[in-house]
């Protein structure tokens, strides 16, 4: 029952932007729990998250943190998803089987704005969140004002349930508004609870009233309550903010500080009696019989792990599962995970979180189960807008690479290995550099690849300008038969994005039938690096006269002819470069809007439209044109532009000629210069 304290265990994602403090959170809350010894800190190395050598040399989480611990009876899990949007993609499928979220903000109303995504997804996917407001003893401003600048992002209304006790500038203490006391912090130790300071007492009626004026929205004895100048009972008004929090139908505002432990006990009430045990997730999935989901597979050196999370009921160790395709599987060893540590159970509880063993089959974002397996979670991905070319720096390393490639893109949901047919490359494409460098560094770590990067190549190509009829013979004589194909074709330019057309005009069998197949592969083979040195497109190709030898003309030979014929013709047609264009659409706060316009202008982009973002208070979306060859770099710019909150898609949407200077400078790169 949702307010109660539940046997199952719940899960609490923590969300925010970059550097919010989530890790500093978890690690206050498991030493506040007693699950640790002393309080883990991220700055100095010492925590239990963050532990991988690029978390440690970046500062912040580039993969999610695992954890678990106990409080006053009750078991919790915690998922610390990265707050950087280079590494968010890591915890999306984790966030969607959250019972709870915690919202990690900073106190400072200027910073509001960067929690915007975060509360944005949340609603989206319906899960139960709240807001705690890290830092407080840093804070200058009034809570107030934070509400106010965090309230336009929220769906739902924000409900504060504390208002700070100050000594001078500093904040040294809360009251609790729904329970009515007061209590002063104590570096590393219980708060203690002292009696509401005289100069609060108005102060604090008005906030609880204002506070109990929203519960009552959505009770009506409470409002009658209200009418009648009665005052609730303190339980009533826990069972009411836990209904509020289950329901989606406000959002608690806590504050504290993790580094000094201040306000997390509070918290850690809070989710006791407040957040929805694991029920409430399974009818939210769907989940009507003892299911698991799979939310992520990491490789470690006990093999290869799905992080799961149960639902609906126990599962054991070697049970036997229907997965997703209908097919079944056998469970493995399970281990419960505390940061990097993982500890081996025999079963896993309902609504635990475990890493299961052997199921090599099973793919993140699948469910397993025991009856009818739930829909699949839709589950959406910042755009891979980074791509880098990469080769072993070691030719002997080719196959490691392919198969540490494939272990590091099934670990990360966000990481896609492309391999371009046109230029040979391998490319990794990823949300930003500091996804990619990440990715790199775990390659060389974990594998022993050392590769070598560049950026990949844009899509140039060529076309022509005008029709030509060009006449092509390959005649060679070397002893006994010879090789002869002679044809005449005509080549024309077509509308932009038409492709390429062959077609046949022979009259009375100037080159026979079964060889017209062999100059229309010529003719492809020369288009595939034209005169400027790119592929060449949007032109129609005729064969309308030719000759043949009865003994020395072949297959072979009317090829060569095509492609000579072709290659001829292309040079006397006025090629020109073509360079693709992508259609591009950022979504901003509107603060940032005039700089990336500007940054977009900068960039050869046309402008197609402005308008206010759909459902985002104070956001804009912005659409334009802009050339593949300006993309590069362009996530960071626009980021810097806007407090790091701007993203955008780009895709390919037509060709566009480029002249003058630049195609000269692309086409000079492409064709080295004769010696």
């Amino acid at each position: 029952m949702v307010g109660q304290p539940s046997k199952g265990t719940r899960v609490i994602a923590l969300v925010g932007p970059a550097g919010a403090g989530k890790t500093s959170l978890a690690e206050a809350m498991l030493f506040a729990a007693g699950a640790t010894d002393r309080l883990g800190s991220t700055a100095n190395g010492s925590s239990i998250g963050d532990s991988s050598p690029e978390s440690r040399q970046r500062g912040g989480s580039t993969e999610l943190n695992l954890y678990n611990f106990d409080y006053l009876g009750d078991h919790f899990a915690i998922i610390d998803v990265p707050g950087s949007v280079g590494f968010a993609a890591d915890g999306a499928k984790a966030l969607a089987i959250a019972d709870v979220a915690i919202v990690v903000v900073d106190p400072d109303p200027a910073r509001a704005p960067l929690t915007a995504p975060a509360l944005r997804a949340l609603d989206e996917l319906g899960i139960p969140h709240l807001i705690f407001v890290y830092r407080i003893d840093q804070a200058h401003g009034r809570i107030r004002d934070l509400l106010s600048a965090l309230q336009p992002m929220s769906v739902s209304p924000l409900i504060a349930r504390q208002i700070p006790i100050r000594e001078g500038e500093k904040i040294s203490g809360f009251v609790d508004l729904a329970l009515e006391y007061a209590f002063k912090y104590r570096p590393g130790k219980e708060s203690e609870r002292i009696d509401i300071p005289a100069d609060l007492q108005d102060r604090e009626h008005e906030a609880r009233t204002q506070m109990l004026e929203q519960l009552a929205d959505h009770d009506d004895e409470l409002l009658e309550q209200l009418l009648m100048d009665e005052a609730p009972p303190r339980e009533k008004v826990v069972q009411d903010l836990a209904r509020e929090t289950g329901d989606n139908l406000g959002v608690s505002v806590l504050f504290g500080s993790a580094s000094s432990s201040w306000g997390v006990r509070r918290l850690l009430k809070a989710m006791r009696h407040e957040v929805p045990g694991p029920q409430s997730a399974a009818d939210r999935l769907g989940v009507s019989d003892p299911s698991l989901y799979v939310f992520k597979v990491i490789h470690g050196s006990i093999g290869r792990l799905a992080l799961s999370r149960v639902l609906g009921g126990r599962i054991a160790e070697g049970s036997d599962l229907k997965t997703q395709d209908g097919d079944h599987a056998r469970l493995g060893a399970l281990f419960t995970v505390q940061g990097e540590k993982t500890t081996k159970v025999s079963e896993a509880r309902d609504g635990d979180i475990v890493a299961v063993a052997k199921i090599d089959s099973v793919k993140s974002g699948e469910w397993l189960g025991s009856g009818t397996l739930p829909p699949l979670i839709e589950i959406g991905y910042p755009a891979r807008n980074c791509a880098i070319a990469i080769e072993p720096a070691d030719r002997k390393d080719d196959v490691k690479l392919s198969g540490a490639l494939q272990r590091l893109s099934e670990e990360d949901s966000a990481l896609v290995v492309e391999h371009d047919d046109a230029s040979h490359e391998i490319r990794l494409r990823g949300v930003n550099d500091e996804h990619l460098n990440a990715v790199l560094a775990r390659l060389k770590r974990r594998y022993g690849v050392e590769v070598k990067t560049h950026q990949p190549g844009v899509g140039y190509r060529e076309s022509i300008r005008k029709p030509v009829t060009q006449k092509g013979r390959h005649k060679k004589q070397s002893g006994g038969h010879g090789q002869f194909g002679d044809v005449i074709i005509e080549v024309k330019p077509l509308p932009r994005g038409s492709g390429f057309v062959f077609e046949e005009k022979i009259h009375g069998g100037a080159v026979p039938r079964q060889w017209i197949p062999a100059v229309e592969e010529g003719v492809i083979e020369a288009m595939q690096k034209g005169p400027l040195g790119f592929q060449v497109v949007d032109c129609a190709v005729a064969l309308v006269d030719g000759s043949y030898h009865s003994v020395d003309s072949s297959e072979l030979a009317f090829r060569l002819a095509g492609r000579i014929a072709m290659q001829e013709a292309l040079a006397a047609a006025q090629p020109h470069l073509l360079e693709p264009m992508h259609k591009l659409m950022v979504v901003c706060p509107s603060s940032a809007t005039s700089r990336i316009t500007s940054a977009i202008a900068g960039r050869r982009g046309q402008m197609l439209g402005m308008a206010p973002r759909d459902g985002w208070a104070g956001w804009d979306r912005i659409d334009a044109l802009i050339p593949e060859a300006e993309l590069s770099g362009l996530e960071a710019e626009l980021r810097s532009q806007s407090q790091g909150l701007a993203t955008y898609e780009a895709e390919f949407d037509h060709l566009a000629e480029l002249n003058g200077p630049l195609a000269d400078k692309v086409i000079q790169q492409r064709v080295p210069e004769p010696a």
